[in-house]
């Protein structure tokens, strides 16, 4: 394995899955049993996950190790209000334990009962009772005709861009703190203020696209992290029909609002002129999208932010779920951050997470050892979690995005997860990852947020 200079304990997810599914090949027959995971989200659909496990009784705490990381990543990439287990009875309690109120994984819990407005369970199905996996594809954006606004919701800046049949007549980025800020009236205002700048540099706003991390479901925001300060109690009257409220001072024009990462997908189709696209963009958080062969996506969650990348339980803890080694750690400002003080390098006091990047990317500018070092041990990252990824998205493309990205720093990130893929997983050099262009790394999203409302006649 090639190690992070500046995160020497990294021990990639893939790289643990490979070694325990040695362990149990090594084992007698009479000591393995296959484990099946299902998660059932809206619409009847469902995820279904089989692999082979050690029988209970055998090596029990691995076996649950192993389970509860797959369990935690299918969530994040499918979504799911429920959790069924066939095969293990220790991994079921442990999880349904795991998952229940003040348990270990009751962020996800929440989260997840918020989403689907369903209280989370998991359950034990005996194996005739296990569901045919059950997928939906949905096609989304790529519409052109028209007078739109395309609007990105970043968590460091805003972007929005003006959109006529498909050419961008402005596009501009604005700097706001939508996740240290309590009052909703603040967000409100920003987002109508970019709406508004886009807005008068065309005839008239035949629609408006919106990017935004967080869950949607008919436009309206049923979690956002973006509006993390905000008040629980007023997300009902402020914040859940944000854009909405936006759309109609904007003359009640259509409307549609998708996850951030699934526009980030869609900009990397647009621009590629293909699917099976998977999108990371690093900024804020790691916020993913795909587009499955169909060009459409898959009512997935991927909310990789949240998905393990890192076996290492003494990695770097996220604030908000408060689990340890997942993705908004590795693919961020926050990676870039800390592999900065872990290489001994001192901020200024006062300086906030993207203006640190900056100050990174400035001394990558001047091919600073450091700096290289820091995108280079992110694209090693990147080389041992993409195959991870791979066991639930069929990829042809992945495209690079967000503020990481920018600059030298995106171009020592890309070259060197291309050869360690190549060196450590040859069955994926092949795999095109790619750069857009500068411009496109930085406001792609907006643009491709223009083209998600349906044509107006």
């Amino acid at each position: 394995m090639i190690t992070p200079k500046l995160d020497k304990d990294f021990y990639p997810i893939q790289k643990a899955l490979e070694d325990f599914e040695k362990a149990v090949s090594s084992c007698k027959e009479s000591e393995k049993q296959d484990i099946t995971i299902v998660a059932t989200r809206n619409g009847g659909y469902n995820y279904v996950y089989t692999y082979t496990a050690f029988k209970d009784g055998v090596n029990d705490e691995f076996n649950y190790a192993i389970a509860e990381r797959l369990v935690k990543s299918i969530l994040w990439v499918c979504g799911g209000y429920k959790i069924s287990i066939n095969g293990s009875k220790f991994v079921y309690e442990k999880l349904k334990k795991a998952y229940s109120v003040g348990g270990e994984r009751d962020f996800d819990r929440d989260f997840m009962s918020g989403v689907y407005e369903k209280e989370f369970e998991v359950e034990y199905l005996e194996k005739e009772a296990l569901p045919e996996k059950k997928n939906a594809s949905v096609k989304v954006g790529g519409f052109l005709k028209g007078c739109r606004i395309g609007f990105d919701a970043g968590g460091s800046d805003r972007k929005v861009s003006a959109v006529i049949d498909g050419e961008v007549v402005y596009s501009e980025e604005v700097v706001w703190h939508p996740k240290v800020t309590e009052d909703p009236a603040y967000h409100y205002n920003e987002i109508l203020t970019a709406m508004k700048t886009a807005g008068s540099k065309m005839p008239r706003v035949d629609c408006i696209g919106v990017s935004s991390a967080g869950v949607f479901v008919d436009n309206k925001a049923m979690v956002a992290s973006l509006f993390i300060k905000v008040d629980k109690k007023k997300h009902g009257d402020f914040i859940k029909n944000i854009y909405i409220n936006v759309a109609k001072e904007m003359g009640n024009v259509p409307l549609e609002v998708a996850n951030d990462g699934d526009v980030t997908a869609l900009a990397g189709s647009i621009d590629l002129n293909d699917n099976q696209v998977l999108g990371i963009a690093m900024g804020t958080s790691e916020a993913v999208g795909y587009i499955n062969a169909n060009g459409g996506i898959n009512g997935w969650l991927s909310e990789l932010a949240f998905a393990p990348v890192d076996f290492n339980k003494n990695s770097m803890r996220d604030e908000w779920s408060g689990d340890v080694g997942v993705g908004c750690k590795y693919f961020s400002q926050d990676a870039v951050i800390k592999l900065a003080e872990n290489g001994g390098f001192k901020f200024e006091e006062g300086l906030t997470p993207a203006q640190k990047l900056k100050v990174i990317q400035a001394l990558m500018e001047k091919d600073d050892p450091l700096a290289i070092q820091i995108f280079t041990d992110i694209g090693i990252y990147l080389a041992y979690t993409l195959p991870f990824y791979a066991r639930f998205y069929d990829m042809k493309h992945v495209l690079l995005l967000g503020r990481v990205m920018g600059g030298k720093g995106g171009n020592v990130v890309l070259e060197t997860c291309k050869k360690v893929l190549a060196s450590e997983y040859p069955d994926l050099k092949n795999l095109d990852i790619s750069l857009p262009d500068e411009k496109n790394r930085r406001v792609g999203q907006s643009i491709a947020a223009a083209s998600l409302p349906a044509d107006v006649e």
